[in-house]
């Protein structure tokens, strides 16, 4: 239910469940006074001529001086902490590395400095490769060295808030849970409000809403004292919604209505709740109404009392506000209650057409999903949990700016049992070039006896094969759905078939049997200069 709710907000912004507000947004932006943390989350947005100076702690030399090696300021380091301890050979890697920064082979820098930190135990060492792949824009790579960081320094709160920052950019909000704790539970009232508002805009990245929105619910739940920022409790009630505890969310929302009576986002939040799950329908009016009177150019606080309105039966009033609320806010939320109006009224042409403008506008859509599963299964994968198979072949076609066109082709088997895909490559006569198992935030590649795992299995593949192929989600876009987790568009043709998909920078363009089968699939990619189109010929496709 949350994205329905989500939807629905007009403050700032986290999750989609604010709408951003120019001057709250200045306000968490402003670099001054802002942990080291958040900064470099920040900076990891900004071009590398700017992060260099800033992640290295280097100023960069006026014009007029003479041209240095090294800045100043990390040669002192150089001489004292960082190498406090070291043998020679370990001095002269570190010297190396810096020059090999300086000329761009930030690569094998980053691992001597990664390696030594393992070696010596020092833990400046880890925060140096952290800094190196924050100025590569690597944030991946920047956590695997704060996580080295943070364990040769436990008692650091330095290192853990720049821990939780890169957790929090690389999407890994189950983990980020403790650190956040550890360095939360050790501020005071005013500075716990200030660090978690600082957070907001990080969880604002999700692609996976439910995920951060869970987190963000353990982190403020387990504190010590309850924050008292509006902005920070009104996430924190929606959190509460996620984690299905809405005694919690009802009790925080009332307190921001008992501290600002007019506060719709509040008001409609709370209203809304109540008519999604058909209870206290006439104080959900009551507060939605009031929503809408404060803010009747809304479109989300009018799409609100539709939806009140269909749950107390007022039919054609409810279908009324929910036009409007479209044309004024074309959302999938909006979508999917004007089609479940539209089918309660035995208008279903009219009902699948607001459903496909839904999916085509966010077919991630919780709301959405749900209400298509009810009214409309033959859309939805039947037996998602079944295995499933299919054989084929591919081609690949590559290009950049810089070099000529590359490419390749071979055979495939996709199997997938439950949440685990399984994919073989083959050359084009048969034989084996690597065997890829994917599952929740793993996968792992086979290949000539060595197994290589990554957490995410598109990069795996490019780093380890050189093929452009898109593992992550495959087994989803075989079977004409959306991968979860991900922002997406989807459209169908008159039989319910998805004909295009639009996901993760892909475009898929369908061709399907008559009896449902899938015969081709044709995806493009394009970024950075760079040109990718995989073309699928599909042998069988087996439940």
């Amino acid at each position: 239910m949350t994205d329905k709710i989500r939807q629905k907000m007009t403050g700032p912004v986290i999750l989609g469940i604010y709408r951003p507000k120019k001057a709250w947004l200045k306000r968490i932006l402003v670099l001054g006074g802002i942990p080291l943390a958040l900064r470099l989350a920040l900076h990891l947005a900004l071009p590398l001529a700017l992060l260099m100076p800033i992640a290295c702690k280097a100023e960069t030399p006026p014009k007029s001086a003479p041209e240095k090696r090294f800045p100043e300021s990390y040669a002192t380091q150089l001489k004292h902490s960082k190498v406090s301890g070291a043998s020679a050979d370990q001095v002269f890697e570190i010297l190396a590395s810096e020059i090999a920064i300086q000329r761009g082979e930030v690569g094998p820098a980053y691992q001597t400095y990664l390696s030594l930190a393992r070696q010596t135990g020092q833990a400046e060492l880890a925060q140096r490769a952290m800094e190196i792949a924050i100025a590569a824009n690597a944030p991946d790579l920047a956590l695997v060295a704060a996580q080295t960081w943070d364990s040769l320094s436990p008692n650091q709160i330095k290192s853990k808030e720049v821990l939780v920052t890169l957790f929090l950019l690389n999407q890994r909000w189950a983990e980020s849970v403790l650190p956040a704790l550890a360095i939360l539970n050790k501020q005071s009232a005013a500075e716990k409000d200030k660090t978690l508002l600082q957070w907001l805009p990080l969880f604002g990245r999700a692609s996976d809403e439910n995920a951060a929105l869970r987190a963000y619910f353990e982190i403020v739940s387990n504190l010590n004292t309850l924050p008292k920022e509006t902005d920070v409790l009104y996430t924190y009630s929606i959190a509460a919604e996620k984690s299905q505890r809405f005694d919690v969310m009802e009790k925080v929302l009332r307190s921001i209505i008992a501290k600002n009576p007019n506060n719709t986002n509040a008001l409609n939040a709370l209203g809304y709740s109540f008519a999604d799950r058909n209870i206290k329908l006439n104080e959900a009016l009551e507060l939605i109404s009031k929503a809408n009177r404060l803010a009747p150019q809304d479109g989300f606080i009018l799409d609100s009392l539709g939806w009140v309105h269909f749950r107390l039966g007022n039919t054609e009033l409810a279908l009324k506000n929910l036009l409007e609320a479209f044309a004024m806010k074309p959302e999938a939320d909006i979508a999917a209650h004007l089609g479940e109006v539209f089918w309660t009224l035995n208008r279903t042409q009219e009902a699948e057409k607001y459903w496909r403008m839904g999916e085509k506008l966010d077919a991630n859509n919780a709301t959405l999903k749900e209400t298509i599963k009810r009214f409309k299964p033959e859309w939805i994968i039947s037996n998602p949990k079944n295995q499933k198979q299919w054989d084929g072949r591919f081609a690949v076609k590559f290009k950049d700016g810089s070099t000529e066109e590359q490419g390749g082709s071979g055979g495939f088997t996709l199997n997938q049992n439950s949440l685990i895909d399984t994919l073989e490559i083959r050359n084009p006569i048969g034989g084996s070039i690597a065997k890829i198992v994917i599952q929740p935030g793993e996968a792992i590649l086979e290949k000539d006896g060595k197994k290589i795992s990554a957490i995410d299995a598109d990069t795996l593949v490019q780093n380890t094969l050189g093929l452009p192929l898109p593992a992550r989600g495959l087994s989803n876009w075989l079977q004409g759905e959306v991968r979860a987790g991900s922002p997406a568009s989807l459209e169908r043709d008159e039989q319910g078939n998805a004909t295009r998909i639009v996901q993760d920078g892909w475009i898929l363009a369908y061709i399907w049997s008559n009896n449902k089968k899938i015969e081709k699939l044709n995806m493009t990619r394009n970024f950075s200069g760079t040109s990718i189109d995989v073309r699928l010929v599909f042998d069988q496709a087996n439940d």
